[in-house]
């Protein structure tokens, strides 16, 4: 076990490293950069911009810079200073920008994250300890209709529901008095109930999804010879369930880790921008539109980074959890 987690992290070094390449690559695909786009902007409002302004500011920018030099410099300030660079759309380094939007990002997925587990969980395997009762019929109709419909739609008809017959606006995390106020228990207390609605909508979805995946390998452990072989021994009906079938049941939950780390970031953008919340969604899309490449790519290099270490920690829990699980299918 040590030896095959002592390979995976090895691995991470090259791979993290290609990864770098690839999202720094990605971000200047699209053809100009910012600064084309800011001065079409000042050209379009009447303002004319100078040849010495463009390479005064190119200079400022580092985009007189080679790809290479760019990205060299990028990643020097990132391993030796913490520096993700600096948000040109925003003038400010993309770790301000980011700030407050990532801690409430990561509160609103880490509330979802536990919702979905907490209701899909039990209900996953009550429908498949009780698979073609009407209850069963009931969760699945539901996660159907969880999984068909998606999240910003749900927000949408909420919000106008709400809105129609209350004459409250559900969106946004704070009362108006407490948007731009600096944080304080007050504040935290008034974005609690503010919270609700966001975590269902986002949680709604994987709670379908999940309630399906817990229910079909469940029903599979349950059928499986070694269940079958416990009961005809008198293995009592609770403890054989979840000393085995529950526990193997739970491999693609864990698996699921791998995207679930990134999601915590990047959330549900869409719906973040239905409904107002100050999250990193958002801050992504107008970055990639702006083409604020420093922004975008520490986005991305942040996201991306958090899909390997969720992908090494699911592994590690895998073989941990499942002693079927071996690397590379052979037993120690």
């Amino acid at each position: 076990m040590l030896n095959y987690i002592g390979y995976r992290v090895l691995q991470l070094v090259p791979l993290l490293l290609a990864i770098s390449v690839i999202v720094f690559f990605i971000i200047q695909l699209p053809p100009g950069d910012f600064l084309e786009t800011y001065i079409q902007q000042l050209e379009m409002s009447g303002t004319e911009v100078d040849q010495g302004t463009i390479l005064s500011l190119q200079h400022q920018y580092g985009l007189d810079q080679s790809f290479i030099m760019q990205y060299f410099i990028w990643m020097k300030n990132i391993l030796l200073e913490g520096d993700l660079g600096r948000s040109f759309q925003w003038n400010q380094p993309v770790a301000e920008v980011l700030g407050d939007r990532l801690m409430l990002t990561m509160v609103i997925s880490v509330i979802s994250l536990i919702f979905i587990w907490a209701i899909a969980i039990p209900i996953g395997i009550y429908s498949a300890t009780h698979q073609y009762s009407p209850l069963d019929y009931v969760f699945t109709f539901i996660g159907f209709i969880g999984l068909a419909v998606p999240g910003f739609l749900i927000a949408l008809v909420v919000l106008y529901f709400v809105f129609v017959n209350t004459g409250v606006s559900l969106s946004g995390l704070f009362s108006p008095e407490y948007v731009d106020a600096p944080w304080s228990m007050a504040k935290v207390i008034d974005m609690l109930p503010h919270l609700i609605l966001p975590v269902v909508v986002i949680g709604m979805s994987g709670t379908a999804g999940l309630i399906r995946v817990m229910r079909g390998m469940l029903l599979d452990e349950l059928s499986k010879q070694y269940v079958i072989t416990a009961r005809a021994k008198g293995v009592e009906g609770k403890k054989l369930l979840f000393k085995y079938p529950v526990r193997m049941a739970f491999n693609p939950l864990i698996s699921t880790i791998g995207w679930t780390l990134p999601a915590l970031i990047s959330g549900e953008a869409i719906v973040s921008i239905v409904m107002n919340l100050p999250t990193t969604g958002p801050i992504l899309l107008r970055a990639l539109m702006f083409q604020d490449m420093y922004l975008a790519g520490s986005f991305l290099l942040i996201v991306s980074v958090l899909t390997v270490l969720g992908t090494l920690l699911s592994d590690i829990l895998l073989a941990w959890l499942d002693p079927r699980i071996r690397f590379g299918g052979v037993a120690d």
